[in-house]
């Protein structure tokens, strides 16, 4: 499996390769990021959380290729904006623990702000 970091080499040589680091700015990898997720939201659709569950392989294959577009568009980003993405996360994962204790937040979705 490979790392976070490698993913991001690969994906900067493939645009490399391709002389494509003009148009990989922030702006475009953000669009294209949207895009993608739009993608994704066309897949669900009108289904229920069980009709998607249960889809079909075919089905399954759009929605990890959708998926894929979305993580190499967001390790590029990230990568283009020196952002180390894991580190992120794990920032990110304690400020909403902070947030969100579990004695104020298990079984409801309320908002920080409610509790």
């Amino acid at each position: 499996m490979k790392t976070i970091s490698e993913l991001q080499a690969e994906l900067k040589t493939f645009a490399l390769d391709r002389d494509w680091e003009t148009y990989h700015t922030p702006k475009n990898l953000t669009l294209a990021l949207t895009g993608e997720v739009g993608e994704l939201c066309e897949l669900v659709q009108w289904k229920s959380d069980q009709e998607i569950l249960k889809s079909n392989e075919g089905i399954k294959k759009d929605l990890a290729a959708e998926l894929a577009d979305i993580q190499m568009y967001l390790a590029r980003l990230a990568d283009i904006l020196d952002i180390d993405l894991m580190q992120a996360c794990q920032e990110k994962l304690q400020h909403n623990a902070e947030k969100y204790p579990v004695d104020k937040a298990k079984g409801n979705a309320k908002k920080y702000h409610e509790f």
